[in-house]
C-alpha cells in the first residue's frame, strides 16, 4: 500500500503544481477520490443494483474508516517513521468540513430515503467544498 501510495504521489506531483493547485485541495479531494476509486465503484455498482442500503453502508463505512483508524494509526507511526510526528491538530476549516459532513450524512441517511434531488444536492455540497479548497485553502500552492 506504502509503495502505491508513493507511486500514486509522485504521478499527481508534477500536475498539480503545473495547474497551481493547493496541497489541501489535493489531499482532500484528489486524492481521496483516487484512493478510494474501487470503494467508489463498488458504491456505485450496487446502487445502480437498486441496493442502497449496501451502497450507502460502503460510502460511510469507508470514511468512518479513514477518520477512526487510520488517521490515528498515521498519526502514531509518525511517532517512529518521518522527519516529524504528526499531529492532529488541524486547522479550523477542516474541523467544519468534517463537521458538516457528519451533519449533512446524518440528514441524509437518517430518513431511510433516497432520490435523485438528494443526489444532486450532494454533489453540489460537493463541488462548493471543492472549489472552496481549490481557492481557499492552503494559500499557495505547492
Amino acid at each position: 500500500m506504502a509503495w502505491s501510495s508513493e507511486i500514486l504521489v509522485a504521478a499527481i506531483e508534477p500536475s498539480t503544481r503545473q495547474l497551481g493547485l493547493s496541497n489541501a485541495f489535493v489531499g482532500v479531494f484528489v486524492v481521496a477520490i483516487l484512493g478510494n476509486a474501487a470503494e467508489h465503484a463498488t458504491a456505485i455498482t450496487m446502487a445502480m443494483k437498486n441496493r442502497m442500503d449496501l451502497s450507502l453502508a460502503i460510502a460511510i463505512g469507508s470514511s468512518v474508516q479513514v477518520a477512526l483508524f487510520v488517521a490515528p494509526v498515521l498519526a502514531l507511526a509518525s511517532l517512529f517513521v518521518g522527519p516529524a510526528a504528526m499531529d492532529l491538530d488541524f486547522p479550523p476549516g477542516l474541523v467544519l468540513v468534517v463537521v458538516l459532513s457528519v451533519l449533512i450524512t446524518g440528514q441524509v441517511a437518517g430518513d431511510g430515503r433516497s432520490d435523485w434531488f438528494k443526489g444532486v444536492q450532494l454533489l453540489a455540497v460537493y463541488l462548493i467544498l471543492g472549489m472552496a479548497f481549490a481557492f481557499l485553502a492552503g494559500g499557495s500552492p505547492h
